[in-house]
């Protein structure tokens, strides 16, 4: 998928320690732009209370493609789309792009179960984040 795929975007700068001994970003790292991607549009557009609300999101699986290498210094735009809506679970498909690239240099899927903060049962998706997501459904 190219960029048009995705109708959420994120810009995140790599940073001199997302380096590794070969030149590039390492691995974990874009784990990292998955996380934030995902949890900086639940917090700005779904409303999640991340220190206070009763349902939270937890990951059950990931997975990362690499297509191309990024580095610091270099811009991320980190894409964002809901591939699949349960009622407590959400699948989300990310793509991280270079800056002004339309094929993105590594895509992922990312899984969270929204559950209950005090027991950790899978729970509903409160309705703010619901809409929020629906609203990147692709």
């Amino acid at each position: 998928m190219d960029r048009s795929a995705y109708p959420h975007f994120l810009a995140i700068a790599t940073r001199w320690k997302d380096n590794d001994v070969y030149g590039h970003v390492n691995n974990v790292e874009y784990y990292s732009f998955f996380d934030t991607v995902i949890n900086e549009f639940l917090i700005r557009v779904g409303e999640l209370d991340i220190h206070h609300g009763e349902v939270i999101g937890l990951c059950v699986e990931s997975q990362c493609s690499f297509k191309q290498s990024l580095a610091f210094p270099e811009t991320v735009d980190a894409g964002l789309r809901v591939a699949k809506l349960g009622n407590s679970s959400v699948t989300y498909e990310i793509g991280l792009f270079r800056d002004g690239v339309a094929e993105p240099a590594a895509t992922g899927r990312f899984v969270h179960v929204f559950v209950d903060r005090s027991d950790r049962r899978p729970a509903p998706i409160p309705p703010g984040i619901r809409t929020a997501l629906e609203g990147i459904t692709g």
